[in-house]
């Protein structure tokens, strides 16, 4: 009984020396990293982007994808970005490497609106 409560403390003061041992050895990413690459989607639908605005971290990849029956061009208002004419089911994508607001909108259907936000 002794030698077992003895093995119960040594495995306990040792098991803190051993997490701390695979966390050096094998870090882990932060949520911002991970935050950064995942890729985010705006959908372009019934003559709208959904979200009409959308928050991301700083070198987050955007896609827009057209599910309307008719084409439509992403272009930023300030001439960062623009899309070919997007058909049916095609897809555009941007990366956004700096901080700011960057609003958008169809360049053949000029009423249509949205807004990256960038943090």
């Amino acid at each position: 009984m002794m030698r077992r409560k003895l093995f119960f403390r040594s495995l306990a003061a040792a098991l803190p020396f051993a997490l701390a041992a695979v966390l050096i050895m094998h870090p882990t990413r932060a949520r911002s990293e991970d935050a950064k690459s995942a890729p985010t989607e705006v959908r372009v639908d019934n003559f709208t982007f959904g979200p009409d605005t959308l928050t991301v971290p700083v070198n987050s990849t955007v896609t827009w994808t057209n599910k309307d029956d008719v084409p439509h061009v992403i272009a930023s208002n300030d001439g960062v970005f623009k899309s070919k004419a997007l058909d049916t089911d095609d897809k555009y994508s941007y990366t956004f490497s700096k901080a700011g607001t960057y609003s958008y909108y169809c360049s053949i259907h000029p009423k249509m609106v949205g807004k990256i936000v960038v943090q």
